[in-house]
């Protein structure tokens, strides 16, 4: 059920003011073994040192979803958005038609350390949009707390695409279960900590596709936080 892409085999690249793992194929990284998964086309784990980030640049045709570790990430868009996102929010970027945006560290001293996470919408030519919401880590303790959807509910940002993305951040000894049904598929991602998946032990930065309905398993063997995917197959 399980198939497990482990941290150090990613794509990496090294820029100097950015240190970015590719989970997936992205940019000058391609293993067409690891194109993506269903609609899940991009996990990017990227840290931007103080001072810098990505100048103004174009998408389209992608939802954009930013979830923020440490420090702050300050963006701004040509549809007049400008936030700074922090550890706990979860930001959608709906690029449809076309967008231009940047994205820096809003700090002159820390590290930003975000994931980036690119999801092949349903329909192309979608009207570009933005959402940022924030999760304490008390709504994602001990359960997987749906952070993104297809119709929002549950106090969580539009995903256009069927796609369920959960958080959940374990205690040491902590466990939750996620069942898929026939027809679905799905990813884990570590994002920090070391958990127990299905019997396989995950560390940060670890991932894993399930590709078979059934249950997904996991518990935390040291502070685990983990973000999980439930897609249309």
């Amino acid at each position: 059920m399980l198939t497990i892409r482990r941290a150090h085999e990613r794509g990496e690249a090294d820029h100097g003011w950015l240190k970015s793992y590719h989970t997936f194929s992205f940019a000058d990284y391609y293993d067409p073994q690891f194109m993506g998964l269903g609609p899940l086309r991009v996990i990017n784990e990227d840290r931007v040192q103080p001072g810098h980030g990505f100048g103004t640049h174009a998408h389209n045709n992608m939802e954009i979803i930013s979830y923020v570790l440490e420090g702050a990430l300050e963006h701004k868009d040509s549809i007049g958005t400008g936030s700074i996102i922090r550890p706990g929010d979860v930001q959608r970027m709906t690029a449809g038609t076309g967008i231009r945006h940047s994205e820096f560290n809003h700090s002159a001293s820390e590290l930003v350390h975000f994931l980036q996470i690119w999801i092949v919408p349903r329909f192309q030519g979608l009207k570009p949009g933005y959402e940022q919401k924030s999760f304490s880590t008390a709504q994602k303790h001990g359960r997987l707390r749906l952070v993104g959807s297809q119709d929002g509910r549950d106090g969580s940002v539009t995903i256009h695409q069927d796609v369920n993305l959960y958080a959940t951040v374990l205690a040491d000894g902590e466990a939750v279960d996620h069942g898929y049904d026939e027809g679905r598929i799905g990813w884990i991602q570590i994002v920090r900590g070391v958990a127990l998946v299905n019997g396989q032990q995950l560390q940060a930065g670890d991932g894993a596709a399930i590709t078979a309905a059934g249950t997904l398993s996991i518990s935390s063997i040291r502070s685990a936080e983990c973000l999980v995917f439930d897609m249309a197959g």
